[in-house]
């Protein structure tokens, strides 16, 4: 993950001199705003990858000589067949088209995707029967 931290990083400079020279330039403070929370969030991935690096080490994908069978095994838990995906993302199209036609459809969206995001979370919190 070291790559990636590089890589963000890299990403985070590029904002942080486009945000500088546009704050001299434009005095324009939405792009100003805009710029500088993108290098935030730019730094704040290569933060995370950065730290991860340190605290798991090198994976297989970092090293030149690794074998395949290295990276072989669970990736993580995926759910088969939920709808909590779809759910999610219909929440995130109403609540953004809200934001442009009126409150009212805002909030039935805010209200979808709440629902999506609650399912996800607790889709596998009961345990067995």
């Amino acid at each position: 993950m070291r790559t990636e931290a590089y890589l963000f990083a890299g990403v985070a400079l590029f904002f942080l001199v486009t945000d500088v020279l546009y704050g001299v330039w434009s005095k324009e403070p939405a792009g100003i705003a805009a710029l500088t929370v993108a290098f935030i969030m730019s730094c704040l991935v290569s933060f995370f990858f950065g730290r991860n690096y340190r605290a798991k080490g090198a994976r297989p994908e970092d090293r030149r000589d690794a074998e395949i069978r290295e990276s072989f095994g669970s990736r993580g838990f995926f759910a088969p067949h939920s709808a909590y995906p779809v759910l999610t993302a219909a929440g995130s199209a109403v609540l953004a088209v809200g934001v442009v036609y009126g409150l009212w459809l805002a909030l039935i969206g805010l209200g979808i995707l709440a629902a999506g995001v609650f399912g996800f979370v607790f889709q596998f919190a009961g345990g067995e029967d």
